[in-house]
């Protein structure tokens, strides 16, 4: 079906995540007094529903099992205004699971995926859907997607601007050869060392990878420095955008990167300049960091521009 109306196709993740956060320093090897919770997540299905919560018109394509968990994550991503018609189900396999600990400070300490539904995300499970791809403004994608699979969707998106999250050091380097097909990078230090082979801990090592990114046709690299900063490289201006630092107590941070992309994507398609995207983004991320949760359900344009006034007052 072929959208009449410009729409962001979103691909890659969907999880069910577990967050357990300690209410007290963690102690290693040991139980911890805390707090579990349940919820939808995976990158790119969070970032379709930040999206969506945005009032943009957005697809999903992902799997999910033919199990509970899968009905939960197909059911709350409607529910948050997502179109989950490109969600493919495989009824032999499991939903993808994330399973994460958090300090009592909202920290992810270790994490444990079971991701390999998505390895079903093969060509030939997404071929039938690459008329509705091709007709999208934006591409989003993560790289939870095998190599063969980006292979494929490269080709048949190109010319699309695409949107990407390296998700992990051990996923970056699937990117590697589709540098010149990314418009904008989002991604974490430790995963841009692991996409270029530089470091990438201070901001003039920032400027060496963002030029390495930009010579193999990247057009703008954001690489999120948790509380410190984020560094940005549009090819011209580049720099370091502070972290404020009376933003609200964080109650999970597993997902503010997320977030943050959804931020980049909307202000992408509403024209902002820069400055005002990072500023936007970065209030997405602070709003969501508010929130127990993987996505904060209160998240609207309004909210975030309400934030940017308050910290520019």
């Amino acid at each position: 079906v072929l959208a009449d109306s410009p729409f962001v196709a979103v691909i890659g993740g969907a999880n069910v995540d577990i967050h357990g956060r300690s209410t007290k320093p963690m102690l290693a090897k040991d139980s911890n007094p805390g707090a579990v919770s349940v919820a939808a997540g995976g990158v790119a299905r969070n970032v379709a529903e930040n999206l969506a919560r945005f009032d943009i018109d957005t697809r999903l394509i992902s799997a999910v099992g033919g199990d509970h968990y899968g009905d939960l994550l197909v059911r709350l991503t409607r529910e948050a205004g997502v179109d989950v018609q490109g969600v493919l189900e495989f009824s032999t396999a499991s939903t993808s699971t994330y399973l994460s600990v958090l300090d009592d400070r909202g920290d992810m300490l270790v994490a444990v995926n079971d991701m390999a539904i998505i390895d079903r995300l093969t060509a030939d499970a997404l071929r039938a859907s690459a008329a509705k791809l091709r007709q999208a403004e934006i591409l989003v994608v993560d790289a939870n997607l095998q190599v063969d699979t980006l292979d494929w969707l490269f080709a048949t998106t190109s010319g699309l601007p695409v949107f990407a999250d390296t998700v992990s050091a051990a996923k970056a380097n699937r990117f590697r050869k589709h540098l010149r097909h990314i418009h904008t990078l989002k991604t974490g230090t430790i995963e841009a060392e692991a996409l270029t082979g530089l470091p990438a801990n201070t901001a003039s090592q920032l400027k060496i990878v963002a030029a390495d990114l930009h010579a193999q046709g990247v057009q703008r690299v954001f690489v999120t420095r948790g509380e410190k900063s984020v560094f940005y490289s549009d090819g011209g201006a580049q720099g370091l955008h502070p972290i404020k630092r009376d933003r609200p107590e964080i109650r999970n941070a597993v997902c503010a990167g997320d977030a943050f992309l959804a931020g980049l994507v909307y202000s992408w398609l509403q024209g902002l300049d820069l400055p005002r995207t990072l500023r936007f983004a970065s209030a997405t991320a602070d709003l969501t960091l508010t929130n127990a949760g993987t996505n904060h359900p209160g998240l609207s344009v309004q909210r975030v521009n309400e934030i940017m006034e308050r910290e520019h007052a």
